[in-house]
This record gives C-alpha cells, structure tokens and sequence, in this order.
C-alpha cells in the first residue's frame, strides 16, 4: 500500500504547505482512502499539486472530533460526490482546549447523508476495519493533557471515546492508522500489535526525560514499524529516534510504501 501525506504540521517539500492537523491519502489493492482532512481545505491544494484526485477517493474515515483533523470536511464532501464518510457516534459531541476554545466538528455537518456512525467497531470489507477501543483497558492513561468535552453542560476531560482506528489488513500484512492516538500509543500498539503503525503519539507536550525514553523503548520492543507525525512534536520525535530503529516521520508531501 501507499501512503501520502497532504497535511501534516511541517514541510519540507519545496512548494506544499503545512498546517498544524492531518490528512492522509492511501491508495490499497482495493481503495482509495482519505484518512483525516486537516483543519482547512489545504489538503485539497496540496492533493492537486501532487497530482492526486480526490474525486476518485472511494472511502473516507474521520479519526475523531477534533477541529485540526475534521475542517476539511465540508470542503471534501463539496469536491467528492460519492464516498461515504466513516466516523464516531460520539465525533460530534463538543469539545475544548481549556474551557475557552472549541476544537469541536462543525454541527451543520451532522445530518450529511454521506456520513456513517460507527459504534465500538467496525469490518468495511475484508481490507478495512474500524475500532475504538473503548471497552478495552488502558495501562498507561496520559490523561487528557487538558482537553475537555461538555456532559450535563459541565466540562469533564476528554475520555476520547470519539477516537477510532483504521486497521488495514493486505496481503498478510496488517497496518493501523490513527489520527492522534489520545488513548495512548502504548496501549494501542499492545492491542493490535501490526505490522506498522502511521500517526501521531500525542507526545509534543512531555518533556525529552527518562519516562519517554522508556516510552520508547517499550514501542521498540514490538515487531511494529512506526511512520509519526502531527501531534508527536518534531523533539519528541527526535529525542525518540535514540531508542527506536523503526521509527520515521511522515512529513507533508511525503509519500512511503509498505
């Protein structure tokens, strides 16, 4: 399979742009997929300028509910006339950063026809599946890192139950991606151990100390390779390629194969 990234929070193509979100696009023996559409339509510029049609996008998944991973939505179902948009049952319920700012989804998009609510899991195909874990135990809980969601119309920490994964099984090789990984890439790598992993960690706001050398470390224990981007940090990422031989990053334009 092949992997694009049209938005991610840095650049290094001569030409593309970044933004601080996420957009992938992936092209399997069966699909074409657009995983996340970023915070704005620049997935859309950027597509376009690597010669990607996302007309022909044939299945699209939204990871969770956040603002940097779901603004590009409208615009997507505005360019795309057919693909069903896949995501949470909970992707709409609001959410903050603090208790000022809304990264929620945009409500007028809740009654598109286009788009499916997916409970705990899901089996698209014999290729495409989707889970969210929820009912799963989590052994190492980084909390909420002060992200919050309204319940009763009081804000409680994000237990992101809105967040689902892509697990793509191809030629007998299994690949999970994930928007941002907010139950913990710890614990998702232990529940689905594939062969590689593509998305954030959620690790930009720990410090480069000891616990995430070993957070490392753990990672690097399991036959899994990993393509970060977005919401891990470029130090992070950094600091983490001292424990970690398979271990990349997956910039804007980049493209890898697995």
């Amino acid at each position: 399979m092949k992997i694009t990234a049209l938005v991610e929070n840095t650049a290094n193509t001569e030409g593309f742009e970044a933004e601080h979100g996420l957009s992938l696009f992936i092209e399997t023996a069966k699909h074409k997929i657009l995983f996340d559409m970023g915070q704005s339509d620049l997935f859309l510029k950027n597509a376009e300028k690597l010669g990607i049609d996302l007309k022909g996008v044939d299945i699209a998944i939204l990871s969770h509910g956040h603002y940097d991973h779901s603004g590009g939505l409208a615009a997507f179902l505005k360019l795309n006339k057919t693909a069903s948009v896949y995501l949470s049952q909970f992707a709409f319920e609001p959410h903050y950063n603090g208790s000022e700012k809304f990264i929620g989804m945009d409500p007028s998009l809740r009654d598109n026809s286009r788009l499916i609510y997916v409970e705990d899991s899901l089996v698209i195909d014999e290729e495409l599946s989707l889970f969210s874990k929820n009912k799963e135990k989590r052994l190492r809980d980084l909390g909420s890192f002060g992200l919050n969601t309204m319940e009763n119309g009081v804000l409680v920490p994000d237990d992101f139950r809105h967040e689902h994964y892509l697990l793509i099984n191809e030629k007998g090789k299994t690949v999970l991606i994930s928007g941002c990984s907010h139950k913990g890439i710890l614990d998702i790598t232990r529940w689905f151990e594939p062969n590689a992993i593509v998305g954030g960690f959620h690790f930009s706001k720990l410090p480069l100390d000891s616990t995430l050398a070993e957070y490392a470390t753990i990672l690097n224990s399991y036959n899994t390779w990993f393509y970060t981007c977005h919401c891990t940090g470029t130090p992070q990422y950094e600091f983490m390629k001292q424990y970690m031989s398979k271990l990349s990053y997956l910039s804007t334009a980049d493209t890898i194969e697995i």
